[in-house]
């Protein structure tokens, strides 16, 4: 005969379905820790950025030095350079005129002279060839070459002539660049007066 259970006693799969519940429901134990200690994995430094800043802020510096000082030298140049007024010109012109009436020879300043009336006279000739017109083309040519061909006859006589010059025509007297000179007018006027026709 089997005996009888007490309600008050629990069944023993009862018991151990509350035993394996409550296991299961408890906190699980913490993880153990290994005696190693626990690195972070290195980060990358802001090195190489740090670096090309510094380097962008030395150039951006640099260059700004640079402008300012050539900003300031050339303030300074403009400073220092000197202003021509008209009195200086005039005092220039002046002096030099003086210098060419004091060392020049009386010939080779009746040279000059002559010369300047031969620019004069070729200026006149194409200012009426522009105005007034150029009909007989041929007479403006023909003048105009005489009037330019005397003149570097003149320009090479005087030349010649010139006493500084004498180191660099040492075989050629005056006497001689004097008779080139004519013999070279009378065969220009020739040939000027004959293209007028």
């Amino acid at each position: 005969m089997t005996p009888k259970r007490n309600a008050s006693t629990p069944h023993p799969s009862a018991a151990s379905t509350a035993q394996t519940f409550s296991t299961s429901t408890s906190t699980p134990p913490p993880p153990a820790t290994s005696s190693r200690p626990v690195t972070n994995p290195p980060k990358s430094s802001p090195a190489p950025q740090t670096s090309y800043q510094s380097t962008s802020s030395t150039s951006s510096s640099s260059t700004t030095t640079t402008t300012t000082k050539s900003s300031s030298s050339a303030k300074s140049s403009n400073s220092q350079s000197p202003s021509y007024s008209g009195l200086d010109i005039e005092e220039i012109l002046t002096r030099a005129w003086d210098h060419y009436n004091k060392t020049t020879p009386q010939r080779v300043k009746l040279m000059d002279v002559f010369m300047t009336f031969l620019v004069a006279v070729g200026v006149l000739q194409f200012l009426y060839c522009v105005v007034g017109g150029n009909y007989p083309f041929n007479a403006f040519l023909s003048g105009f070459s005489a009037t330019v061909g005397q003149f570097v006859l003149t320009a090479s006589l005087r030349i010649q002539t010139n006493p500084d010059n004498k180191f660099h025509f040492k075989s050629i007297s005056q006497e001689r660049a004097f008779a080139d000179f004519v013999l070279g007018s009378l065969i220009l006027h020739f040939f000027c007066v004959n293209f007028i026709n």
